[in-house]
């Protein structure tokens, strides 16, 4: 290579112009994901046929997720339900003991496992191969899962309405609602109501407190919430609220971990507080233990937890003294 001689920038930028691809495409993986997709509409439509000819029955799905290669994935393609979001509904139902919810899912005849990590979509296939009960329980989410009163309560009203038994009908409506969500589901969780920012500033509007958002001169990075202003900060707040789950929340942690030693050391009376929430942080529990070392004080949004809140920033800015004003 001592002897090569290198492209210049104008070379370099003439390959990429004239010889772009556009798409990349792997054949291989293009063909094994086109049968993928196939096999999903085959399941579709014998499930659909036997619908036709022997009626909504919870027997037919039950028989079919068991069964048929597959099966579970056709489940959720037909009511639009992503896996992740049923590798969450798993992790909930596992960690809380609701009477109802057992009941419906046969809570009882499901494996006996402390919660120490998440199930896997390939564990919960195999459990549903292998258990005809825990089947049936997975069953009735989309058949009985709208009438559980703490399913309304936990679920986004945008994920809820996946839960609904007309979707299992093939109803034109159903299937219209459900190329709708799918469509749809990206600006949903990218939209500015969907962001629990919103509450947060909510808060601070109804208490009056100023605030501002931006850097700091001393830490080059954005933050959510900065009292009373950047020229004198007061509390700084960070909001994480996370459903899915990613190698980059360990990332965060470590990022936050660094902002934190950033606020000590250069504005040593400010405080510092996060809001950590959502199943995803209850789903990466090591990720989660480092990200809340780096808080005075660590909140979620439970009404109970806004509350405290509340108190805690009625009582920070009431003291009178040189590190609040």
């Amino acid at each position: 290579m001592a002897n090569s001689k290198f492209p210049d920038d104008e070379t370099k930028f003439k390959i990429v112009i004239e010889k772009n691809t556009f798409y990349f495409q792997n054949v291989e993986f293009e063909e094994e994901y086109e049968a993928y997709i196939s096999s999903l509409a085959q399941n579709l439509f014998i499930l659909k046929n036997k619908v036709e000819q022997e009626g909504l029955k919870e027997e037919i799905f039950i028989e079919h997720i068991m069964n048929i290669e597959d099966g579970l994935d056709a489940l959720l393609t037909l009511t639009g339900f992503s896996k992740e979001s049923l590798l969450r509904l798993m992790t909930f139902i596992r960690v809380v003991d609701d009477k109802e919810l057992n009941r419906i899912v046969n809570k009882n005849h499901w494996p006996k496992e402390d919660f120490e990590r998440e199930w896997t979509l390939e564990k919960i296939k195999s459990y549903v191969r292998s258990n005809k009960k825990f089947a049936e329980g997975i069953v009735n989410l989309f058949f009985k899962g709208s009438t559980v009163p703490i399913l309304r309560r936990v679920i986004p009203l945008f994920e809820f309405k996946k839960l609904d038994i007309n979707k299992l009908n093939f109803s034109t409506e159903s299937l219209i609602d459900t190329i709708i969500r799918y469509k749809t589901k990206g600006s949903y969780a990218a939209s500015k109501g969907n962001n629990p920012e919103i509450v947060i500033e909510k808060i601070l509007k109804e208490l009056r407190y100023p605030f501002e958002r931006g850097k700091l001169e001393k830490i080059p990075r954005t933050l959510d919430f900065i009292i009373p202003s950047k020229s004198s900060p007061k509390i700084i707040i960070e909001c994480s609220y996370v459903v899915t789950t990613s190698s980059g929340m360990g990332d965060k942690a470590k990022t936050e971990q660094r902002v934190a030693e950033a606020i000590k050391k250069h504005y040593p009376n400010s405080l510092f507080i996060g809001f950590v929430d959502g199943i995803g942080w209850y789903v990466r529990r090591g990720d989660l233990a480092r990200m809340v070392k780096a808080y005075d004080f660590v909140f979620t949004f439970r009404a109970d937890e806004i509350k405290e809140f509340k108190n805690l920033l009625t009582s920070a800015m009431g003291y009178k003294n040189e590190s609040l004003y």
